[in-house]
């Protein structure tokens, strides 16, 4: 079987392993389609940035390398394990990625995502980037019927990501302000979800025209072009102290302090990038003002079961979607492309000749 895996030096290249027997439980699928996360260029080059406290360096936290990265993840199920019965080979499934232990109070209740003992596909367990990839147990595996399975790929961490961020912010007044920062693919999305769930007041930031276009295509009622040189943008006066929600996609120093400065008294700020940084937080304001910081990883498989429900009604729509070829070039060629900033929407591979 070929994987495409990262190595220490941030090239991707060809791995060739044998296909191991299946555990009475496992499942294993051929992959049709994967997703390129901006997660997988962090995952690629080793670290998190932390701001005045250095970088975590995620050698330390377990991951290894050669990674096989890549978990925005559709396949067609080619074997099963001998106690599997919900699914079987023929059958086209998307993947739940984020995987715990399995046994902890945490994940038992249903929150495998925020389990201390990350077992999670792409990140630990070998990912997407392959022509097959094992999944331990059949209930990560979800049907996507009515859904093109390029757009269902994507559900499973960006979709997913958006939509546990969006749902952290409701119940609101469908009328108060709610902030999105950062509304390429997952803040795109996330935009999208808040107004299929009813909210009206919906500002998108970014520092992309064409990122706002979409987003009122997608529900925003209003958008705030920032300039791209750090200076504030004019229209951020106008919303200072008026926002009950903050979602930040982008989470780096700055975005950060500017979603903190824009909340309403008992507001909430949903802290949700990967890009680092740190925000300095006046411990006064946090208290007088009431405010909620509130970080937001990925999303539970229940809310993904909810999120599929959701885009099988028609009431979300698929982000602009591109091609690449799922090889060794191909994923370089994605993940460079998204690290600078050439992709919008969400890029997914699929096999060669598919």
């Amino acid at each position: 079987m070929k994987s495409y895996a990262a190595f220490e030096d941030l090239s991707i290249r060809e791995v060739i392993s044998e296909e191991k027997d299946l555990a009475p439980r496992e499942v294993r699928l051929s992959i049709t389609h994967c997703g390129v996360c901006h997660s997988d260029i962090h995952l690629r080059e080793g670290h998190y940035d932390l701001g005045s406290r250095g970088k975590l360096e995620l050698a330390k936290t377990g991951i290894t390398y050669p990674m096989v990265l890549g978990h925005e993840i559709v396949g067609t199920v080619s074997a099963v394990g001998s106690e599997v019965t919900g699914v079987q080979p023929g059958d086209s499934r998307m993947v739940y990625p984020w995987l715990g232990c399995g046994k902890c109070a945490t994940c038992l209740a249903g929150d495998e995502n925020l389990c201390a003992y990350n077992t999670s596909i792409g990140l630990v367990r070998p990912g997407g980037y392959a022509e097959a990839i094992t999944v331990p147990h059949e209930k990560y595996l979800l049907g996507h019927t009515g859904i093109d399975p390029r757009w269902a790929a994507t559900l499973s961490c960006s979709g997913l990501t958006a939509y546990s961020a969006a749902r952290k912010v409701l119940p609101l007044d469908p009328q108060a302000l709610v902030v999105v920062i950062g509304v390429g693919g997952v803040g795109g999305m996330a935009v999208n979800i808040l107004s299929a769930l009813g909210h009206r007041n919906i500002t998108a930031v970014d520092l992309n025209p064409e990122n706002l276009k979409h987003a009122q295509a997608a529900g925003a009622s209003n958008t705030l072009l920032l300039p791209g040189n750090g200076q504030r943008a004019e229209q951020q006066g106008e919303l200072r102290g008026k926002a009950r929600a903050v979602i930040d996609f982008v989470n780096n120093g700055t975005t950060a302090e500017l979603g903190f400065d824009l909340l309403a008294k008992g507001g909430t700020q949903i802290m949700v990038g990967l890009f680092g940084g740190e925000l300095v937080v006046p411990t006064a304001i946090m208290a007088t003002k009431a405010l909620n910081l509130r970080g937001s990883y990925v999303g539970s498989l229940g809310e993904l079961k909810e999120l599929v429900e959701l885009a099988a009604t028609g009431k979300i729509k698929p982000l602009r979607l591109s091609a690449g070829e799922l090889s060794a070039p191909g994923v370089s060629a994605a993940l460079q492309d998204l690290s600078e900033g050439k992709v919008t929407g969400r890029l997914v591979l699929e096999p060669v000749g598919a």
